[in-house]
């Protein structure tokens, strides 16, 4: 019972103790949440003043950026503004003075007017005097027209008739003698002013010529060394032919192992591979090749750098390659023993010296005359005249169209289309022409003088005729009962035109007629 007691008493004293601590919390609570909220309004007045502050702050310098983009763009304007006013200005003080220079003008006009109308008036008047003038005039012409023919017993229309034909004749005659004078004239000019051309290119451009043989040949140190050459059963040899292309004549010259080859290109890698061997020592068909291959290969970069020295000594430019390459492979032919290259070279110089003199572009006569013989250096898969073949190999590497044209008419096989064409052919005929440039085998010599002689003999009247100056010239001894002083120049250009159409050869013939008279008596 005593412990329920003060279980019933103890309780209320808890409950009021609760809740006295209750109401104390309360009361701290509140008062401590009016401080902070007091502080959270002097907080937020804080923010509010400073946001003021910043939004003012960031308003005064908005509107001075407004003010000073307002005050470019003003200045923008006003400058325009004074621009085109400026403009306006110019163009009203032009307007003005136009206005002024038509109204100057517009005076002029009738001041013109004025005088024109004075002159028209004494141009009337004039023009009346002259008809009453040409009225008596015919009038005066009529009267001794009628008493001229009364005293001639002609006609005018017969005597006008008369002096039309003698004026007539006389022109004819005047004319045919006139055109004799200017023609002749026109030929010594035009030979002069050739010669003069000719001699001067030929002058300014002569070049060295060398004659090729067809066979090359290599020193060695003893005869022991063509055993080595030739190898067992002839193999070495027969690598050695078979890689070059080359015939190898080894016999009982001391010393020496000849290379025979109308091929320069593959003689020269056949000479110079031979040599290698020989210093090597080591001679097999397997080194053979390698050693062959190699200069080969040494030789084609040779042919490029010749084709480039020859295009920067003739100032030439912008050429295709392989072009070049076909340049430099002139070195390796020849034609009629003169080399090639030498001989196109000086061509080359010919042209552009010709061209110089008549005024032409001496560029494109250098390019035409150094590629005139391009076509001789291409292998024999292509057949036709060298001609038409370099005319193919320029136009497929876009030469230009007057240098293709000139390589592939220099003979004739095409026709020519401009004056450069023509002087590549001269030049060609001088290079060619001048004595010890070529040679030719005596058969083929003696075949042509004989062909020479053979043609001349061929036109009536003609007697005896001698091929002289190594074929140069063709003396024509013709009888003199048949055929006369004019028959012979006649003759003479006949013989000439049908050497020109029925033979082929370098330069120019001579064609001399030669008509005598003999008369024989003797003193006893």
């Amino acid at each position: 019972m005593e412990l329920r007691m003060e279980l019933l008493l103890l309780i209320p004293m808890v409950v009021a103790l609760v809740s006295i601590f209750f109401w104390l919390g309360w009361k701290l609570n509140s008062k401590m949440g009016k401080r902070s909220v007091a502080a959270a309004d002097e907080k937020v007045k804080q923010i509010i003043s400073e946001a003021q502050k910043e939004a003012t702050n960031t308003k005064r310098e908005k509107l001075l950026e407004v003010k000073d983009e307002w005050y470019k763009k003003k200045m923008e304007f006003d400058t325009e503004v004074n621009q085109k006013r400026q403009k306006y200005s110019n163009l009203e003080k032009q307007l003005t003075t136009r206005e002024e220079n038509i109204e100057k003008k517009f005076d002029m006009v009738i001041k013109k007017e004025r005088e024109n109308k004075f002159v028209e008036k004494e141009i009337l008047s004039a023009k009346s005097n002259i008809e009453i003038k040409l009225a008596d005039a015919r009038r005066l012409e009529n009267e001794q027209n009628i008493k001229l023919e009364k005293i001639s017993g002609l006609t005018s229309e017969e005597a006008k008739k008369m002096l039309i034909e003698n004026m007539v004749s006389q022109a004819k005659i005047d004319g045919a003698q006139l055109i004799k004078e200017v023609h002749d004239q026109a030929k010594i000019d035009a030979k002069r002013e050739a010669q003069k051309i000719i001699v001067q290119a030929i002058q300014r451009s002569a070049a060295d010529h060398s004659i090729e043989t067809t066979v090359s040949v290599v020193q060695i140190q003893n005869d022991e060394m063509k055993g080595r050459i030739i190898g067992k059963e002839g193999r070495n040899i027969r690598a050695f032919e078979s890689a070059t292309g080359v015939d190898v004549i080894v016999d009982d010259t001391p010393e020496a192992v000849i290379l025979s080859s109308f091929d320069q290109f593959r003689r020269e890698i056949a000479r110079i591979s031979l040599e290698r061997l020989i210093t090597d020592g080591r001679i097999h068909p397997a080194r053979i090749e390698e050693i062959v291959i190699k200069v080969r290969e040494e030789l084609e970069e040779e042919i490029l750098h010749e084709g480039e020295n020859v295009i920067l000594q003739l100032g030439l430019h912008n050429m295709q390659r392989e072009l070049i390459k076909h340049i430099g492979k002139m070195r390796y032919r020849s034609s009629y023993g003169q080399n090639l290259l030498q001989h196109s070279i000086e061509v080359a110089y010919l042209t552009g010296n010709m061209a110089a003199e008549l005024g032409l572009d001496i560029n494109l006569a250098k390019r035409a005359g150094l590629l005139h013989d391009v076509g001789k250096t291409v292998d024999k898969e292509m057949e036709g005249p060298h001609a038409l073949i370099g005319y193919e190999l320029t136009k497929k590497y876009k030469e230009h169209p007057i240098v293709v044209n000139a390589v592939g008419s220099h003979h004739e096989d095409i026709e020519m289309e401009h004056p450069i064409a023509t002087l590549v052919q001269a030049s060609d005929a001088i290079s060619g022409a001048r004595p010890g440039a070529r040679r030719e085998p005596l058969e083929g010599y003696v075949k042509r003088l004989e062909t020479l002689e053979a043609l001349a003999t061929s036109f009536e009247g003609v007697a005896k005729t001698y091929a002289i100056q190594a074929g140069r010239e063709i003396r024509v001894v013709v009888e003199h009962d048949k055929i006369d002083d004019v028959s012979a120049d006649k003759l003479a250009q006949d013989i000439a035109q049908k050497i020109e159409s029925e033979m082929e050869y370098p330069g120019q013939i001579k064609v001399t007629v030669i008509r005598e008279v003999r008369k024989i008596s003797y003193a006893r």
